[in-house]
């Protein structure tokens, strides 16, 4: 198959505005065996995945910047169809604003139209209505499905055509995907699959974008559409023609938080491994999933039961810092691939063995430039490899780059960037004592124990609740009232109400009281409720809360995951020994809340009233308080410390749901991680015994300075006198770097042209906000210094002036370097490599 090309035309267009004509020049886009050609130049490409309803439009210009500075070249983002629909494109939806605030940051775009798109996103990203289409069946050959993915695709398409966003058309957008790891799942609906997978290619490609398609884990992905990769590892993929790029759609940085987990994190250094890995072996285009992963505002999480934070460990976290040393270490090997370039688009690579679990991959183009990566994959032993007639020292699970195949200047294991962990610094609020903690000032309302709407129905039986309430609210009751005779009816022990439950949680009331609580979790979404409970003679009310914690987004047939009792629903314990099955009673639903029906989420509602006693610890309860926003620029997060289960609002605006209460599992959690050898989502995670998320993101935008409006509705019984508000700042800055590790990248274009002798590495440090400057050295070392940042302590072999030099080098400063080496500090123990820890305090 010849290279697909595309034809380079200009779109002129004439504004009659006296005598201006505007010029548009279109790119080019297609691709060959090597990588994505862009006007008629082979590419290597680094991306990054930043999702725009998981940020706010404040935040975009700062995230994609961030992005470039990092060494990307490409966004990369999914389309939220259940986002759109009904038309919605404002605020955090605003697609096209999100586009041409990365095209005015000069770089490209790969828009992920799916429209199915898993990402942990509520239901997949199907809007529910589709599921009481009829006929229809979710994502294979079926008429109904396919009309709306089509109507759904070409109304997104065509959007991009008049923004002039295709590159062909002068815009960013060089990628286009449709369908998403279809591959995983489609052994699950047979022949069917093949032929839908047929439909989407051909359905996408007459779309006419101008650029290519993508289908990531679809091995059977028809020509012209590219199959690509997912995974920790996508080293040994092979496209699935020879025509065709070996490309990365989704590099996992780290992985997601679910209620009731540890948190999840991945090594800098094993990732690192992994990009080279990529590139080593052939790849020229790569993306991390995610970049910046951001939050789950609202009811958009899935799972169910993943966690309102969706950091995912990303270079950019959740609250747009970088996140160092990851950021910086992946900074500096996209420098080192991209020195490499020339030599990786010009051919596939040459392998030869240097020992066991020991390879070299060699790129050389026709004009003799040559580049090469040496890579030790074994887990425990470092090793000294022989290559070109040198000598080159490879830790274990590492890979080393050679630009010119001679000078190495970056490995993946040894790590020469700051470490920066930020804080949250709690506030002190006037509407709280010293400690930032609220104390006073709260309204709050009951919300009723069962029916309490007019919109309430009877049925016969138990009710599925997500074909119940459509997802208009998470939650639904089930009531049921019955008689208990008063003649000794019931044993002396009392009764047992058994409810068994699709999840995702229940709550049971009889008369009114709370008689018991059982959650499902992420992989046992089920819930089985058994508790004693006390009836009386004559009648009794049994309401029963049900509730969704986010829907299923992945799995064949996901769609059809149901939710809520679907029983049964017994009393056992009665005196004739035998149990009352209330499943097929009668039974009134009440889809939703009264609070919801009310709109006290945006504080506004007449409802609300003040008390000067406020109800703690109890189920049920809308609260409310007005707040000043904590000063500065800095990000905004609430410690919900002390509340049990719900949601919150801020000035109307959702900030989630949360759930501290939820306390993760005492085991697996490690607090290093060995980043050698194979990575998997519960490898490396900490916080064991602890809530799985505390801190909750509010964007500085949706605050105002004061008057601010929080509302709470707690599900399970809290404090909310315990929350407080925090910002999250830089912290300090640390840097690590020994006399072995090489000189920065930036240096190594200068070292080559002038040839002069190799430096040696250099000590950066850089305050993370625009506004610091580096204020004090709190710790300096050269030697043999031990600990981590934070806990730095001199080691046995130190330099008397280490302290003095930093500090003549770096405090007043925004940034500074400082050589690591003996003609800088002296050398205080002959023979022994040493090295040079700082820790340095920023402020504004």
């Amino acid at each position: 198959m010849e290279m697909k090309r595309l034809e380079l035309f200009l779109v002129l267009i004439s504004l009659f505005l006296g005598d201006f004509v505007v010029v548009v020049l279109g790119t080019s886009v297609s691709y060959d065996h090597r990588a994505i050609v862009i006007d008629g130049k082979r590419r290597v490409l680094q991306s990054g995945s930043i999702h725009y309803p998981r940020s706010t439009p404040e935040m975009w210009p700062d995230l994609i910047q961030k992005s470039k500075e990092g060494g990307l070249d490409v966004i990369e983002t999914y389309v939220f169809w259940n986002a759109h629909e009904p038309y919605n494109f404002e605020g955090r939806n605003d697609l096209v604003k999100f586009i041409k605030t990365v095209a005015e940051a000069g770089l490209y775009l790969h828009l992920r139209i799916g429209p199915y798109v898993c990402a942990e996103w509520n239901y997949g990203g199907f809007p529910l209505w589709l599921h009481f289409i009829p006929g229809i069946k979710f994502r294979t050959d079926n008429g109904p499905f396919k009309t709306e993915m089509q109507k759904f695709t070409t109304k997104i398409v065509n959007m991009m055509k008049e923004e002039k966003l295709y590159a062909s058309q002068g815009g960013p957008i060089i990628l286009s995907q449709i369908e998403n790891e279809y591959g995983n799942v489609d052994w699950a609906y047979g022949t069917a699959a093949k032929t839908y997978v047929k439909w989407a290619a051909s359905m996408a490609t007459a779309l006419d974008t101008g650029v290519p398609w993508v289908m990531c884990q679809q091995s059977d992905a028809p020509d012209p559409i590219i199959n690509t990769c997912n995974g920790f590892y996508c080293d040994s993929f092979t496209p699935n023609s020879n025509n065709k790029p070996k490309m990365w759609t989704e590099n996992w940085s780290g992985w997601y938080l679910a209620f009731g987990d540890p948190v999840p994190y991945r090594p800098v250094e094993d990732l690192a491994f992994s990009v080279a890995r990529f590139f080593q072996r052939g790849g020229t285009f790569q993306n991390y999933y995610m970049y910046h992963g951001g939050t789950n505002f609202g009811r958009t999480t899935g799972g169910p039961f993943d966690a309102t934070s969706y950091d995912y460990d990303a270079p950019i976290d959740e609250y747009g810092f970088v996140r160092q040393p990851k950021w910086g270490h992946l900074k500096d090997l996209h420098k080192a691939i991209k020195l490499c370039e020339e030599a990786l688009v010009a051919t596939d690579p040459a392998y030869t063995s240097l020992g066991p679990n020991l390879e070299a991959h060699v790129y050389k183009a026709k004009s003799g430039v040559c580049s090469a990566f040496l890579a030790n994959v074994g887990t425990q032993s470092d090793a000294n490899v022989s290559f070109n007639g040198n000598s080159y020292y490879l830790p274990a699970w590492s890979v080393s780059i050679l630009p010119d195949c001679k000078d190495v200047v970056f490995n993946t294991a040894k790590v020469n960037s700051q470490v920066m962990k930020p804080k949250f610094r709690r506030q002190i609020e006037e509407v709280a004592d010293s400690s930032g903690v609220f104390q006073s000032d709260w309204s709050w309302i009951s919300e009723p124990v069962g029916i309490s709407k007019t919109s309430a129905f009877v049925k016969t039986g138990l009710l599925e609740q997500i074909n119940t309430t459509a997802d208009a609210s998470d939650y639904l009751w089930y009531s049921i009232s019955t008689e208990i005779q008063g003649d000794g009816t019931l044993l002396e022990d009392g009764a047992v109400l058994h409810v068994e439950s699709l999840g995702h949680s229940l709550h049971a009331f009889v008369n009114g009281k709370l008689a018991g609580s059982e959650t499902g979790n992420n992989d046992k979404p089920k819930v089985a409720l058994e508790k004693s409970v006390t009836l009386l003679p004559g009648k009794n009310t049994i309401d029963l809360l049900s509730l969704t914690v986010g829907l299923q987004n992945y799995g064949a047939f996901y769609d059809t995951k149901g939710a809520g009792i679907t029983g049964p629903v017994k009393l056992k314990g009665l005196k004739n020994g035998t149990a009352v099955d209330l499943s097929s009673n009668q039974w009134t639903y009440q889809i939703g809340l009264k609070g919801e029906q009310l709109g006290l989420s945006d504080g506004s509602s007449s409802q609300w009233g003040s008390s000067s006693t406020l109800p703690k610890n109890q189920p049920l309860k809308w609260y409310k308080t007005n707040f000043d926003a904590p000063g500065g620029s800095d990000p905004i997060a609430i410690d919900f410390t002390g509340m049990g289960k719900g949601e919150a609002w801020v000035n109307g605006q959702s900030i989630g749901r949360y759930w501290p209460s939820y306390i993760a599992s005492q085991s697996d959690c490690t607090d290093s991680c060995n980043y050698r050898g194979p990575f998997s989502s519960g490898k490396c995670r900490k916080g064991c015994g602890k809530p799985s998320q505390t801190m909750y993101h509010v964007p500085r935008s949706w605050v105002i300075p004061s008057g601010n409006v929080l509302v709470l509705f707690e599900e399970i019984g809290g404090d909310p006198t315990q929350i407080s508000f925090a910002t999250r700042q830089a912290g300090n800055l640390c840097s690590y770097v020994s006399e072995a590790h090489p000189p920065p990248v930036d240096m190594w274009g200068s070292i080559v042209k002038t040839g002069k002798k190799k430096s040696g590495p250099l000590l950066q440090l850089e305050c993370g906000h625009p506004n610091q400057i580096i204020s004090s050295i709190k710790f300096a070392s050269f030697g043999t210094p031990k600990g981590a940042c934070g806990t730095f302590s001199h080691g046995g072999c130190k330099s008397s002036n280490a302290l003095s030099i930093i500090q003549e080098a770096c405090v007043g400063l925004k940034s500074c370097s400082v050589g690591v080496s003996s003609d800088t500090f002296g050398d205080p123990c002959v023979g022994i490599v040493k090295s040079l820890a700082v820790e340095a305090i920023c402020t504004s």
